[in-house]
């Protein structure tokens, strides 16, 4: 099959009755564009061009092959170009992967000032809980944690993902302040089961200086879902282990309370993932920069307090 650079000298050398003038206009020299047609003679067996010092005029087989391909040729290049205008201005469907609660609590209050900027990007989301086969299954970008690198994918962290102890004021009236993490051992919970294994959860606690206690709490109330547990605490049925980012908005309105502030379970870090590819579709790059901006500039501020 021939080289695309072979048909192109030919075309241009065609329209222009010069291989200096097609030369010029492909921007290489008149010796690649000669040396590329006769590679194209040889291996089609046949003259395209009668040459003489003072012309350059196409054979009958040389007007026959270039009116069966020179419209080809432009197709083709109009579809590099177009591909390359997608890899430099952020256009088309934008597959991404991310859990419900955090696009109900970070990613879709920035989709507007996302589209805004970016008007020719269309958000295709999926929101659920699960670890996404990305490149296998056709996404842009996925957000999460824990996922596992798979060849040609890469991560960015987002933010650290902690768990914190809390309780409603109501839960906490009449009772002392927790001190110490032994001082939770047993007390009534809203406890965490996990949608994988169906077991409950239990948490390791540790501090700053390395320090590392298991609790235990009884539990009065089970939910599947970050968002039940806290909704269970604000109600004041019971100490609760909270994403950080879940429970701030309910701590900083005061109706929730953080215990053992010293205290936390590290579950890693929220990433996003997306084709360690360097041709990376602009749609994604910006979408890429946007996120980790945001994070940078606001919400790590809460996410990573410990």
């Amino acid at each position: 099959m021939e080289t695309l650079g072979n048909l192109e000298s030919f075309v241009r050398a065609a329209e222009a009755s010069s291989f200096s003038e097609a030369a010029r206009r492909l921007g290489i020299s008149s010796a690649a564009v000669s040396k590329n047609v006769a590679r194209l003679e040889a291996n089609l067996g046949t003259r395209l061009f009668h040459r003489s010092t003072r012309s350059l005029t196409l054979t009958e087989a040389g007007e026959l092959f270039y009116q069966q391909v020179a419209e080809g040729l432009e197709t083709i290049q109009g579809a590099v170009n177009q591909l390359g205008e997608a890899r430099k201005v952020p256009a088309g469907r934008l597959r991404v992967s991310l859990s419900p609660s955090f696009a109900y609590d970070y990613a879709l209050p920035l989709l507007k000032t996302f589209m805004e900027r970016y008007p020719a990007v269309v958000p295709d989301w999926q929101l659920e809980m699960r670890r996404v086969d990305l490149i296998g299954e056709g996404f842009d970008v996925a957000i999460g944690g824990g996922m596992e690198l798979s060849p040609g994918v890469v991560a960015r962290e987002l933010a650290k993902l902690h768990l914190v102890v809390v309780a409603a004021p109501s839960w906490l009236e009449g009772k002392p302040l927790p001190i110490k993490p032994s001082e939770l051992q047993g007390v009534d919970g809203i406890v965490m089961r996990s949608t994988s294994s169906g077991r409950l959860l239990n948490w390791t606690l540790r501090d700053s200086t390395e320090g590392r206690v298991d609790i235990n709490l009884k539990p009065v109330a089970i939910m599947n879902d970050p968002e039940g547990l806290c909704r269970c605490a604000v109600m004041g049925l019971g100490v609760a282990l909270l994403p950080l980012d879940r429970a701030w908005p309910w701590l900083q309105r005061g109706e929730l309370i953080r215990l053992l502030p010293d205290w936390y379970v590290d579950l890693g870090v929220v990433s996003i993932y997306y084709s360690s590819k360097k041709s990376l579709p602009a749609k994604t790059r910006v979408f890429v920069d946007f996120l980790l901006e945001h994070f940078q500039e606001s919400l790590c501020q809460h996410l990573r307090a410990d």
